[in-house]
């Protein structure tokens, strides 16, 4: 059969391989994103709360008394994004600000008795089918798996990048003509 194919040089042979493996990873991603998008709205209609407020809800409750700079930081989401989910997360009465009398610039952030009965009634803010699949799997391997999307994030430069609160997702089918189209479900 060998003799049917012609012989490509070996720079070919890796641009064709490494263009298969560019339009997986690629296809992984779109579908990952896709499945954030659809957790993140069946939370919402399920529990009131939207991913982004749920983060954040559980940063507070990690380092009470919380600031929003420090949730930002945390959660990799702008001042600005932060101090938005925070004021919805207040209206709903589930955290409460409260100036520093040692310095007013400083407000510290709590979370109320409803909001820690949010967080525990609350599925994880990670897709439900992954949470449970990653903690059957040894530590070292949830590790590694973390250490993987993290040098992928490096190699697309997006480590300075904000998390997005708000996921804008659609279709994966990029036009009529396109070979790209969004994989059929079972």
């Amino acid at each position: 059969m060998s003799e049917l194919l012609p012989e490509l040089p070996p720079e070919e042979i890796v641009t064709s391989s490494s263009a298969q493996y560019n339009l997986r990873i690629l296809l992984s991603l779109r579908r990952i994103i896709r499945s954030v998008d659809l957790h993140s709205k069946k939370l919402n209609s399920s529990h009131n709360i939207t991913t982004p407020q749920l983060v954040c809800l559980h940063s507070v409750s990690e380092c009470e008394p919380a600031t929003a700079s420090r949730i930002s930081r945390e959660v990799h989401l702008s001042p600005s994004t932060v101090i938005g989910v925070l004021d919805r997360l207040e209206s709903k009465k589930l955290i409460q600000r409260e100036r520093s009398t040692v310095d007013r610039r400083v407000v510290h952030i709590w979370l109320t008795e409803l909001g820690r009965k949010k967080i525990g009634e609350t599925p994880s803010p990670l897709q439900d089918r992954l949470a449970e699949s990653l903690s059957t799997i040894a530590e070292a391997e949830q590790a590694a798996i973390a250490e993987a999307l993290d040098r992928v994030v490096v190699f697309m430069e997006a480590q300075n990048l904000e998390a997005a609160p708000i996921l804008e997702t659609g279709s994966l089918k990029v036009s009529p003509d396109s070979e790209f189209t969004e994989p059929k479900t079972k």
